[in-house]
Order: C-alpha cells, then structure tokens, then sequence
C-alpha cells in the first residue's frame, strides 16, 4: 500500500467524546467481518466511560475502495498506522478477536509506540497465511470467494461460533454478510487470499506490552489451548475465560467483555 496512490474513505465508528488523558480503545474485527460485530459491546464500552473507535480493517468492513488498494497483511497494517497517526494520535488499548488478535500482533511488532496494552480474544495467531489458497488459479479464488459469501456457509460458521438460538445466529449471519454487498469485495478477498495472509507466530514472544489474553468456555473454532500458549509466550499477559460463550465473546457476552475491558484499561487486572 506505501505504493499505492490515493485516499481511502476508511469506515469506522468515532467515539462521541475523545479522553485525551486516557489510552483510547481501538476495535478491530475477526476475518472477513466489519465494526457491526461490535454493536452489542459498543455503547457498554461508551458507557463505561472508555474512549472507543471500531475500524474496519482495509478490505473488508465498508470503507470505499473504488480504487482498489493491495489488501495483502502489509497494506492492511499501513492503512491502520495511518488511520491512528492521524485521527487517535496516542497510544491505544488495541483490541483484536480471532484473525483481529493477529492483525493486532502484526501491527503491534511493527509500530509498538503507537499501542499501550493489547487485549487478543480467542486468537489465531498460530495460522500460517492463507496456505495452499495463496497458489490457487484465479478463476478457482473467485469461485472460492462467492461461495464464502453465501448464506448457507455463513450461518453454519455463526453456528459454531455462538451457542445460540437459531435465530439469533440467523440475524447475525444477514448482519454479518452486510459488508459481502460491497462492489469491491470480491476482489479485496481473492487479492488477500493470494497474498498469503498473515504468519505472525514469530512476532509473539518479541511483544512486551501488557496483554490481556482472552478465551471462552466454549469455543469450537479456536481451540483454548492455543489460548494458553499465547499466554506463555507474551511477555507481559494476564488470562482471563469468558463462561458461557463460544468464539465470539464481545458478541454474546457483552456485559461481562466490558467489564475485563474496563478493568484492565484502570489497571484492575493483573
């Protein structure tokens, strides 16, 4: 993307008030998802008093990309150091679930002066890239990108993320397929799919800043072991599970997310 020549209308939603002697708290979202997974969480964390920016990662969310930048890990990483250096300006609570906690590694390895704490939820940060994905013809990428945006696929993914209702899981599947009607989507998926991804394992143990390490109870898509060793691997972590939910805690347990959100930006967690 440091090639690449143009704006970028970047979605997201701004905190109502700005707290310039707190570290603002800065959502991301899991794989091929937008800011409205953190609608729930969202006003919880306003009402905590917390500064909150939900950003949508470059090539999924909303953002206007009509001029289609590179949406490989790099240019995802520059556009988010370029969204902070110029609206937050100071370091952030950066907060990361699933392929979002390795989106935060990344960013965190490469510009460790603009986080202050990191909180990684049900991370994915053990997957090599996008594997043999990266290889695939074109043709074949393009075939495989509309099929993960069909409803089918969708909801059995929501399916094992939440244990809920079947019909929350369907309301959350029409919400969480939004940003798929985007002209530009398809080719900023195959275009990351065949940049090979993130691999940020080796980055990890080189992250000294405090660290909330998050699972739930029930996860069926990251396994909490992978939790554990996250854990053992940072620096300077704590660990804390999330009873009662699957992969996606900020989305079905709210309430109780805030509260280790809030208590870690005080310093209550240790």
């Amino acid at each position: 993307m440091e090639n690449f020549r143009g704006c970028v209308m970047s979605s997201c939603i701004k905190p109502t008030v700005q707290l310039p002697d707190k570290s603002p708290v800065v959502l991301l979202h899991c794989f091929d998802s937008s800011c409205l997974e953190w609608r729930r969480a969202y006003p919880l964390l306003e009402e905590a008093c917390l500064e909150t920016w939900a950003i949508d990662v470059l090539g999924w969310g909303f953002s206007d990309l009509q001029k289609l930048p590179p949406c490989d890990a790099a240019s995802k990483r520059h556009h988010l150091f370029e969204l902070w250096k110029t609206y937050i300006k100071r370091p952030m609570i950066l907060v990361g679930p699933s392929l979002g906690a390795t989106v935060a590694v990344d960013f965190t390895a490469t510009y460790p002066e603009a986080v202050d704490k990191l909180v990684l939820i049900n991370a994915n940060a053990y997957s090599e890239g996008t594997g043999a994905l990266k290889d695939l013809p074109k043709s074949i990428a393009y075939a495989g990108v509309k099929l993960l945006k069909s409803f089918p696929l969708r909801l059995l993914a929501n399916v094992l993320a939440f244990s809920s209702p079947l019909s929350e899981n369907i309301d959350w599947t029409n919400i969480g397929r939004l940003h798929c009607q985007m002209p530009w989507w398809e080719d900023a998926m195959v275009n990351f799919m065949i940049s090979g991804g993130y691999n940020v394992a080796s980055h990890i143990k080189l992250i000294n800043h405090k660290t909330l390490v998050i699972c739930s109870e029930n996860d069926q898509i990251v396994s909490n072991q992978l939790s554990v060793k996250l854990l053992c691997e940072l620096q300077n972590a704590v660990f804390r599970e999330v009873p009662d939910s699957g992969h996606l805690p900020h989305v079905e347990n709210p309430k109780q997310f805030v509260k280790l959100i809030s208590d870690f930006a005080s310093g209550k967690l240790n």
